[in-house]
């Protein structure tokens, strides 16, 4: 098997050194490929000893569902709460019947609790509701992980895309009024931190429906506007062949870190990846992303 699981992530990075190049040109067919490319690859992934929880109510809406990964023997063990994206208007805590599984059986696999939310979308739930649903998704973990065998005080946000919004929001925006409670630090994928509706961004209505339509708000809703201001401890992450913008968007608020801090904050760039491969490889023989999110939370914990 461990063969077998070697040659088809082996083939699945091949492909996305294939596809990269054009992403952008059709994000929706080309997000379809990776999923199906890495479905064999996930399902033939290790995932023993670990025992999952599915659809837990966190609050009262039906979306407002929490699965809960954790391995057998933890205590005390440090916990992610991930956060899937879906520009904001679609996206759900298992896109498919592996990812975003792989995610949290990855974390769960090195000693951590993982938790995957599901959360509200636009255009029923607008701005901050993204912020207000992780805001009660943290404060459910915090009194009850501890009964599972994970630490409270060592909780970490993990965001992918419009998801990151959501981590970002919650972390930095002083309108959103979190200011990043609850959490030990973030980790920011692919970061949509910036509200863009311009005519480089194919989500432009996507963002209009959760933002809404008056952009006078827009900069002061962008997160990176006030990322510079928070202490939290972040890593940003992005891929080679990303969304457009989105790119541009994890450096700059790297950037107003980094110029805040007088110091930068960690940071990748994953060549090969694109926007859902980025994602989609935990769990796989490659490992180098998660490998150096384990080291930032272990610094802090």
């Amino acid at each position: 098997m461990i063969a077998s699981h070697a040659a088809l992530d082996e083939t699945s990075r091949r492909l996305m050194m294939e596809i990269g190049p054009a992403w952008g040109q059709d994000i929706l067919k080309h997000r379809d490929i990776v999923l199906r490319a890495y479905g064999p690859v996930l399902e033939c992934a290790p995932k023993g000893g670990i025992s999952v929880t599915r659809d837990i109510a966190y609050g009262p809406h039906a979306r407002q569902v929490l699965d809960l990964f954790v391995p057998s023997g933890v205590a005390d063990a440090p916990v992610v709460v991930f956060v899937h994206g879906g520009v904001f208007v679609r996206g759900d805590k298992r896109v498919s019947s592996e990812v975003y599984d792989n995610v949290l059986y990855w974390f769960a696999r090195h000693g951590f609790i993982g938790i995957n939310i599901e959360y509200r979308l636009a255009p029923e739930s607008q701005w901050p509701s993204g912020a207000d649903d992780l805001g009660l998704a943290i404060a459910w973990t915090r009194a009850e992980v501890a009964r599972h065998g994970g630490k409270p005080d060592a909780i970490f946000a993990i965001g992918h895309s419009a998801g990151s919004t959501h981590v970002a929001t919650y972390a930095y925006d002083p309108a959103a009024g979190y200011f990043g409670r609850g959490l030990a630090g973030i980790v920011l994928l692919s970061p949509r931190v910036r509200i863009d509706i311009s005519m480089e961004n194919p989500f432009a209505a996507n963002v209009r429906s959760y933002f809404g339509d008056d952009e006078s708000v827009y900069e002061a809703r962008s997160p990176v506007t006030h990322a510079a201001i928070s202490p939290l401890p972040v890593m940003i992450a992005i891929a080679e062949f990303e969304n457009p913008l989105l790119d541009v968007y994890g450096l700059e608020l790297a950037y107003r870190i980094a110029a805040a801090r007088r110091r930068a904050p960690r940071f990748m760039r994953l060549t090969g990846h694109n926007h859902i491969s980025l994602v989609a490889h935990f769990n796989t023989v490659e490992d180098t992303l998660g490998r150096e999110i384990k080291e930032f939370t272990r610094r802090l914990v």
